[in-house]
């Protein structure tokens, strides 16, 4: 990651407001609800879904926004640490998501959420809020309230408005890409 000229002071990264926590346990529940009705779980990717998730797409004007399935789970297959996952509806898979801990983030390691994406056929449902509630939830089960990472591109305004809302924040970081880095503390 390489520093940003727009960098957030790290007392205003650390500092959260009355408001701010109370909208991010409203996020929170909001999801939580969502999340319940919609029967959301995640399955790491198998040789016998890799196909199907390999299928899914983004819609329309975004696929500048996160790599293809095939370019994650090649990846995946190169980087251990690399935890690809299928996102179901019930038995509906209806998208993909990525994520691992590197410790070559001295000195503690990073724990990143590098990649989500729901299929172009499900958006606008609701579903990318309940699938980032359940990663979050995995994640924290997993890594033990470990900072959890990721980034944005700039352009994809809507996915950082998702990300701001469940508390991530803009780190003034970007990766090797160029996209803009949030933490979630």
């Amino acid at each position: 990651m390489v520093r940003d000229d727009h960098a957030p002071s790290l007392s205003s990264l650390l500092s959260i407001t009355k408001a701010q926590a109370r909208e991010r346990r409203r996020a929170c529940v909001f999801a939580y609800m969502e999340r319940e009705t919609m029967k959301i779980r995640l399955e790491p990717v198998t040789v016998a879904s890799r196909a199907a998730v390999e299928r899914l797409e983004t819609a329309p004007g975004q696929e500048g926004f996160v790599e293809s399935v095939a370019e994650c789970l090649a990846e995946a297959d190169r980087r251990r640490c690399w935890r690809p996952v299928g996102v179901y509806d019930g038995d509906a898979l209806i998208g993909f998501a990525m994520y691992g801990f590197f410790w070559e983030y001295l000195p503690f390691g990073r724990l990143w959420l590098d990649r989500l994406l729901i299929d172009r056929r499900f958006q606008g449902r609701g579903y990318g809020r309940a699938a980032l509630a359940a990663l979050l939830e995995r994640l924290e089960r997993e890594y033990h309230k470990k900072r959890i990472y990721l980034s944005v591109v700039e352009a994809n305004r809507p996915a950082a408005a998702l990300y701001e809302s469940f508390g991530f924040r803009f780190t003034g970081e970007r990766d090797t890409h160029g996209e803009r880095g949030m933490c979630l503390r």
